[in-house]
């Protein structure tokens, strides 16, 4: 048991627009960790359903709402109900997601072996329209991963490159940590600012561990991947990197991670132009985005569909 009487172990923060179909599933896993102290703050995000009348529905004290002025997305949603914790540690979940019982203290625990101020664990992905859960990482392989460090993390995160990465963990924080080197979630991205807040957590000296049992339990919504994938998204990442980097100093390996990571979010960019001159039947305009971006000729080697999926699975759109 950790016991902590001065303040919860573990705050969960649960951003939440229009969520009153999943909210309280969300809610009542975070409620129901075994061996830790914990509090749920819930952000209402101006949402226009009965998500405000789930949240103050319950009476357990563990729960609070915060109800935003208005509308800001989910990045701003978070660092306000960071704001509002008082627990150790800080673990969003998504308003339509749910974690395992056993999950914080788990995560916790390995924190202490490893003196880490970042924990990361496994995923279970369930398809929302059926079929059985897949387990996103291969167990044995995490277990042998122990830790993950910056380089790792960015290499992970290349478009394009696997169905999932490292970007796709939902990490747990420590909440002193982040106060101590001002690290929040960047408000002005609509995409990636997870990705963004991880790594501002490594360089600024993190240790993050790797917890290999399956905790959060990630439910996949198979969206219209022509309604949610834009090149918008792309330029959104690539303005994040360049905040990121203007703030950080990288070392060499980092350094170079980063650099493979740009050249495939510009790639991806290409390969969606190319993709649109095809639909557009514009053999010029195919031609000349080829001969300025060859590398991305290299993705029409997998379907365009599975390659699409690959995108959002990668970035977490929706």
């Amino acid at each position: 048991m950790i016991v902590d009487a001065s303040r919860p172990d573990v705050s969960f923060i649960i951003a939440a627009y229009n969520a009153e179909d999943t909210l309280k599933r969300a809610i009542d896993s975070a409620l129901s960790q075994v061996g830790v102290t914990v509090e749920v703050v819930v952000i209402d995000d101006c949402s226009s359903d009965d998500t405000v009348e789930i949240a103050e529905s319950y009476s357990d004290p563990r729960v609070r709402l915060i109800r935003q002025a208005q509308n800001g997305g989910p990045g701003k949603a978070r660092n306000a109900g960071i704001a509002a914790a008082t627990g150790r540690w800080i673990a969003t979940l998504d308003s339509d997601d749910a974690v395992k019982p056993e999950r914080m203290l788990s995560m916790i625990l390995k924190a202490k072996e490893l003196e880490a101020q970042v924990v990361v664990d496994n995923v279970d992905v369930v398809p929302i329209e059926g079929g059985a859960a897949k387990t996103m990482f291969d167990r044995q392989q995490l277990a042998r991963q122990h830790e993950i460090t910056l380089s790792e993390f960015i290499t992970s995160n290349l478009i394009f490159k696997t169905t999932f990465n490292f970007g796709y963990m939902k990490p747990i924080f420590l909440r002193d940590f982040l106060i101590a080197h001002d690290l929040k979630f960047d408000d002005m991205l609509k995409i990636g600012e997870d990705y963004i807040l991880f790594a501002s957590a490594l360089a600024a000296g993190a240790r993050c561990a790797v917890d290999p049992n399956v905790g959060y339990v990630y439910y996949l919504r198979q969206g219209s991947i022509s309604r949610v994938l834009k090149q918008q998204h792309l330029d959104d990442m690539l303005e994040g990197d360049r905040r990121f980097l203007s703030r950080y100093t990288l070392g060499p390996a980092e350094m170079a991670a980063q650099q493979r990571r740009t050249r495939s979010i510009i790639e991806a960019r290409s390969f969606l132009t190319l993709v649109d001159e095809v639909k557009r039947k514009s053999v010029g305009g195919f031609l000349k985005t080829a001969m300025q971006a060859p590398g991305a000729l290299k993705h029409f080697r997998m379907p365009i569909a599975v390659r699409m999926r690959r995108f959002v699975k990668a970035t977490g759109v929706n």
